[in-house]
């Protein structure tokens, strides 16, 4: 989890990764989208291209402009960040729901859960348990460890 909040881990981040899925590409139309100073937004966008959430791409030469398209590591982060919303509208829309996913063919809201892609068991369920994996070193190995004796 660290790793990935390193990465997309503040709110800016995480509204320009929302429009940018949304078909926003623009510095102009993040800008105008989310309100965000520009010298905030130019950060975001260059620390999005780093980690390889964005590409940035010329669509102008004079002056010279730039794009910023979402790539395949932003659409696989997509499901997140339908989950972070749905979280938030659940426990924080307190005014009420501002945006939320809804089927497409009857408008019916949508409630999304993280289900197995193996099995398509929810990953809640007691079916699934906390391990190490394969690079884990000792402060992993000793957290899954105490993990495992409260199970017990």
């Amino acid at each position: 989890m660290g790793r990935t909040l390193e990465r997309v881990g503040d709110t800016w981040s995480l509204m320009i990764l929302r429009d940018a899925l949304q078909g926003l590409t623009r510095f102009d139309q993040f800008e105008k989208s989310l309100g965000v100073a520009p010298n905030i937004l130019a950060q975001r966008l260059a620390a999005l291209v780093e980690a390889g959430f964005l590409q940035r791409r010329p669509y102008q030469e004079r002056p010279l402009r730039h794009e910023y398209l979402a790539t395949d590591l932003a659409r696989d982060f997509a499901p997140v960040m339908t989950a972070l919303m749905a979280f938030g509208n659940r426990h924080y829309a307190v005014e009420g729901v501002a945006s939320q996913m809804v089927e497409a063919a009857t408008g019916l809201p949508a409630e999304p859960v993280l289900v197995d892609r193996r099995t398509g068991k929810p990953m809640d369920s007691p079916d699934f348990v906390y391990a190490a994996g394969p690079a884990a070193g000792p402060v992993v190995l000793e957290r899954v460890a105490q993990v495992a004796r409260r199970r017990a």
